[in-house]
């Protein structure tokens, strides 16, 4: 067998976005010692259209088409869609954890301590933004600022890379904590794609991955999986040790845009997105200004055929309409399938016609929609059904740490609470043993030929 076994570890973390960058931040913060697997590359962002379609944009690997035509996005590469996502800091909703006995407030206080996440200043929300919070907020709606994962003293007034990558340092990512974890001895190992756990009486004993054109093998006493909602899934899948297909959400979305011509300081994208919104308690809407690079915006008008509005793009506004989908769908081994049902559906319409309004009320004229697309694919290793409290799946040792654990349906940016998440499994993981130097069944040295007998 062409494979190849690596050193020993205490904890390997599968996956590099805020979920598994925490876990392995924390336990090398603790001794332990950490491998990171990450299936994508570690570049330093850039900021460029080009490196984002890399880690976004490639069909199968981080951008799917579900059967009704619309686009799931997510981003394969050091520190997840965290690189490219718009650092937007909602807590996570306390009581849903409480009643799965999961108490992340400990965490939580521990992070704003460690991680922005405070509102822009005035300065850094652009004029789009405040045009249409003043339009919201005239219209009687609870528009206000959000709390921003960014460092507003590297922020550069002006700029457009927040969806793109920010070069500059500005936006947290979870590759701040990789950094960190590196800092303290863990171990990273990129363009590694994980294809199965391996299993040793009845316990996750490591992993075995595809890498540098070998197959290879690494051993651990705890094996945590945050390969994010799709990624997840399928490698449980893949191992033997859940079934095919999974429900889960993803948090349609459509961009709402329309162009005003007396804002002669705007833009077009060159705005931080998401400075400002409201959501509509109970209801599973959320509404953002969200200003898009002229590349995104002209591909929005071109699948709506508004080929009229391709050059309007500077001085268009946007407003993002979020909702709160049901679980359903499925996820195979090389497609996902999530269309929206009908409630689904009636809240889009629902919050479109809110986002219209707040734009005539802005000003704008020839107002059009895109199609739904979607970025947060989740809950498909749900807390209570998937993995148990402690986050642990039924198999000892394994455990997950990523958006597929969230117990119902969402319709929040994730970030925050996937970083409590790993807060709350390091320190279970350290109770338990599984810190500095654990204990593991295989020496920690290079092998030439694969263990036999490892299921």
């Amino acid at each position: 067998m062409n494979s190849t076994e690596l050193p020993s570890y205490d904890v390997i973390v599968v996956g590099s976005g805020p979920g598994g960058a925490t876990v392995a931040r924390e336990m090398a913060r603790r001794g332990a010692r950490v491998l990171i697997l990450e299936q994508g590359g570690a570049a330093p962002l850039r900021g460029t259209l080009g490196q984002m379609a890399s880690m976004a944009a490639v069909p199968g690997r981080g951008a799917y088409f579900n059967q009704d035509g619309s686009l799931l996005v997510s981003a394969v590469a050091a520190g997840g869609s965290s690189a490219i996502n718009y650092a937007t800091a909602l807590a996570p909703p306390l009581p849903m954890f409480d009643r799965y006995g999961i108490d992340l407030r400990p965490a939580l206080a521990e992070l704003r301590l460690e991680v922005p996440m405070l509102p822009l200043p005035d300065a850094l929300v652009g004029p789009m933004a405040m045009r249409i919070m003043d339009a919201a907020q005239a219209l009687g709606h609870d528009w206000r600022k959000l709390d921003k994962m960014i460092y507003a003293d590297k922020c550069r007034s002006g700029c457009w890379r927040c969806t793109y990558g920010c070069p500059f340092g500005a936006k947290w990512t979870a590759r701040n904590f990789i950094d960190e974890a590196l800092a303290h001895g863990a171990e990273l190992l990129v363009q590694a794609r994980v294809v199965r756990v391996l299993v040793e009486d009845g316990r996750a004993v490591g992993v075995e991955m595809r890498h540098g054109g070998r197959m290879r093998q690494a051993f651990a006493g705890s094996v945590v999986l945050a390969g994010g909602g799709i990624g997840s899934p399928r490698l449980l899948h893949a191992s033997g040790l859940a079934p095919g297909g999974a429900r889960h959400f993803s948090d349609p979305v459509i961009a709402v845009m329309g162009s005003v011509d007396d804002m002669r300081d705007a833009d077009g994208g060159a705005e931080v997105p998401m400075a400002a919104g409201m959501q509509l308690d109970g209801d599973g809407i959320v509404l953002a200004d969200m200003t898009l690079p002229r590349a995104m915006y002209q591909a929005f008008a071109a699948q709506v055929g508004r080929f009229d509005r391709l050059l309007a793009h500077r001085r268009t506004l946007t407003v993002m309409v979020k909702v709160r989908d049901q679980l359903g769908g499925a996820i195979g081994p090389r497609w996902v399938n999530k269309t929206l049902q009908a409630t689904d559906k009636a809240k889009l319409g629902q919050g479109v016609r809110l986002a219209r309004a707040i734009l005539r009320q802005a000003g704008a004229r020839h107002v059009f929609q895109s199609w739904h697309f979607a970025a947060h694919p989740g809950g498909s290793v749900r807390i209570g059904e998937g993995v148990d409290r402690r986050l642990q799946t039924s198999l000892e040792n394994l455990y997950v740490c990523d958006a597929s654990v969230i117990p119902e349906a969402w319709g929040l940016p994730p970030t925050v609470t996937l970083l409590c998440l790993g807060k709350y499994l390091a320190a279970h993981l350290s109770a338990q043993g599984g810190g500095a130097h654990a204990q593991s069944r295989h020496s920690p040295i290079f092998l030439q030929e694969a263990r036999k007998g490892v299921a």
